[in-house]
């Protein structure tokens, strides 16, 4: 018997050990396969927990108890993944943009999900023929987008700030608005009668604003005093923070269901804009945590998909998919934004082709439906609808479902193609931001910009920047260590940071604070002085006297000068000149007929990128740009 028959066949004796080793595994590798390929990580989560679930024929339900509506083991755990990404979410958005982007988000978050409700329920009860208690439910749901699948797009894609700061503020804050919709119609449909219905609305919206919005505040003050007071030790902060949140989606949904989503997504807003204590190193450990839940809930949940009852719900789900996408999306985007100032007819066809569901969608509909079914088998709709009712209820899972998968795949495909034609989203993020910008800076700034590379210049030195500014380059008076640097500033099209200020020590901080935005492989700094010997050679310095190496980033430019040694360079006449290598004239031919000349810069198909310190090799077809003396650069013949 082949290999993968046996697998196969062994598969139901899979221990939940193997299974979850498997599920993170997976996770991970999938995340890297996107990362590599450029492609939007949720496809690949999704094709390998569909792929995993139906080859090996086993799923996480094999290893759980079962239960009903909230009592199932696993939409409990989802819940709570979901709570932590909320909160995590909230976490990211600070008020300071919506200086910018307020109305049009309000705006999204109001009348968009208002006509987004209307129309899908419409679209359900009128062309799909649902009861109009299923089709209002399905209509609430899928209102959500979320930060499960708004997150990683967005890192794929990397629009404009204000296009990530919109599309990001609007898939947090309309989850929860998502799940208390559904709430409020499950209410009205299970009420006897009219006035029952209003009275159970109030109440449950009473509920949700008493414990969402203002439990969410009394505790956010509470832990804002804990942490101030530093009655919470540093190590043990990102997982107090994370029991507090699990308490507090747990305590909401006692008390109202579904009332936790809010709480956490208030929760972590209340934070992140309070100003007593630094959330920064709490959001960088759920950020981790973040891209761990994702993976591992996309591959559980897409893994649990039967073909068969995919294929039973294919036609509608198919009909939705295509009402949502081309219809419903745009139409409530435009009508919503109408007449908004702030917000261009490009970023209005952006944001009305990007709306995936997610884990919210997928957690939300299995436990409405459960209930829904529940109420049904009971008689609550009466023996001529209650069947009916309980036919249609057991479809909604696979409907949303397909609705998952299709959004996902449409929009992740389509997502980035569609910024970039529209000139929301850069071609090739490989831009230089100069933290400094000395004349060295200023000069290699220019040439980059004359070629059409994005280049921007921080400085704090006035003198500096109107030097930049006269040179026609995008240059700012600000302190590379600033928050106004790190949250205002649009950083689209930029991939890298040079970090050159005189100060070595302000030189690694601003590295090390901006991996989370370029990366380690994106984060460059000049060589430190403390990096020479005794006789002024390179070296690794003193070990009292240099940094530790592990708040060192990637030092740039081949051979490693300092700034001494910039300067130096600036004040003997030196200038930006650009060579060509080909396979005629190699690297090495380049190096022995211009012995001093300091490559910076190299520019291929990649892109663009600084020279690494100890550059070796080029490729032929590489643009090398370099500080030379002010003779000519030696070229092929």
């Amino acid at each position: 018997m082949p290999d993968f028959l046996l697998l196969a066949e062994t598969a139901h004796k899979m221990s939940p050990l193997v299974y979850l080793t498997l599920i993170l595994a997976l996770g991970v590798g999938a995340q890297w396969l996107a990362w590599k390929f450029k492609l939007p990580s949720i496809l690949l989560l999704l094709a390998f927990g569909f792929a995993f679930g139906q080859f090996a024929d086993v799923r996480i339900d094999d290893f759980l108890a079962e239960g009903d509506g909230h009592n199932s083991p696993l939409l409990s755990v989802v819940g709570l993944f979901v709570a932590i990404i909320l909160f995590e979410g909230g976490l990211t958005l600070k008020f300071a943009e919506l200086k910018e982007s307020g109305l049009p988000i309000l705006r999204l978050c109001t009348l968009t999900v208002a006509l987004s409700f209307g129309l899908t329920t419409v679209f359900m009860a009128k062309v799909l023929g649902y009861d109009i208690r299923i089709a209002a439910l399905i209509g609430s749901i899928l209102t959500v987008t979320g930060p499960t699948v708004i997150a990683p797009l967005l890192r794929h894609v990397n629009p404009t700030r204000k296009m990530a700061s919109i599309v990001k503020w609007e898939g947090i804050v309309v989850d929860p608005i998502g799940a208390i919709l559904g709430v409020l119609v499950f209410k009205v449909a299970m009420a006897p009668n009219l006035d029952a219905a209003q009275s159970d609305t109030l109440k449950a919206i009473g509920i949700m604003i008493v414990v969402g919005v203002l439990g969410a505040l009394l505790v956010a003050k509470g832990v804002e005093q804990l942490l101030k007071h530093h009655l919470v030790p540093d190590y043990l902060q990102p997982v107090f923070l994370l029991a507090v949140v699990a308490v507090a989606f747990t305590g909401s949904n006692q008390i109202e269901k579904e009332a936790g989503l809010l709480t956490v997504t208030v929760l972590g807003i209340a934070l992140a804009n309070q100003k007593s204590v630094s959330v920064r190193h709490i959001l960088e450990f759920k950020e981790n945590l973040r891209t761990l839940i994702i993976s591992s809930l996309f591959l559980v949940l897409s893994g649990r998909i039967a073909p068969l009852t995919l294929m039973d719900s294919l036609q509608k789900g198919l009909l939705l998919l295509a009402f949502l996408i081309v219809v419903g999306r745009p139409l409530s985007v435009f009508l919503g934004l109408i007449g908004s100032k702030k917000t261009t007819l490009k970023e209005r066809t952006f944001l009305a082709a990007l709306a995936p569901r997610g884990i919210v969608a997928a957690a939300v509909t299995s436990i409405f439906a459960l209930e829904f079914e529940q109420a049904a088998t009971s008689g609550r709709f009466g023996e001529s609808l209650s069947p009916a009712i309980a036919a249609q209820s057991r479809e909604l899972v696979p409907l949303v479902f397909l609705v998952i998968i299709g959004t996902v795949s449409i929009y992740g495909l389509t997502a980035t193609p569609l910024a970039r034609r529209l000139g929301l989203a850069a071609k090739d993020a490989t831009g230089i931001l100069f933290a400094g910008a000395d004349p060295w800076a200023r000069a290699a700034a220019k040439i980059l910009h004359e070629d059409g590379h994005r280049v921007m210049l921080l400085d704090t030195n006035y003198p500096n920047i109107s030097a930049a500014k006269m040179l026609g380059l995008e240059a700012h008076r600000a302190n590379i260590l600033s928050e106004f640097a790190e949250e205002e500033l649009d950083f689209n099209g930029l991939g890298h940071l040079i970090a050159g200020t005189p100060n070595d020590e302000v030189n690694s901080i601003a590295a090390f604070r901006f991996i989370h935005q370029f990366g380690r492989s994106g984060v460059w700094q000049l060589k430190p002085v403390d990096r020479r010997d005794h006789n002024g050679n390179g070296g690794k310095g003193h070990h009292r006297k240099a940094a530790a190496e592990d708040l060192r980033s990637r030092i740039c430019f081949a051979g490693g000068p300092d700034h001494h040694a910039m300067a130096d360079r600036i004040a003997a006449g030196h200038e930006m000149k650009k060579s060509q290598i080909t396979e005629v004239f190699d690297f090495a031919q380049f190096q022995a007929a211009n012995p001093d000349a300091l490559v910076m810069f190299l520019a291929d198909a990649k892109g663009l990128r600084p020279a690494p310190v100890d550059l070796a090799k080029v490729a032929a077809g590489t643009t090398l740009y370099l500080l030379a003396p002010p003779v000519e650069v030696t070229a092929p013949a």
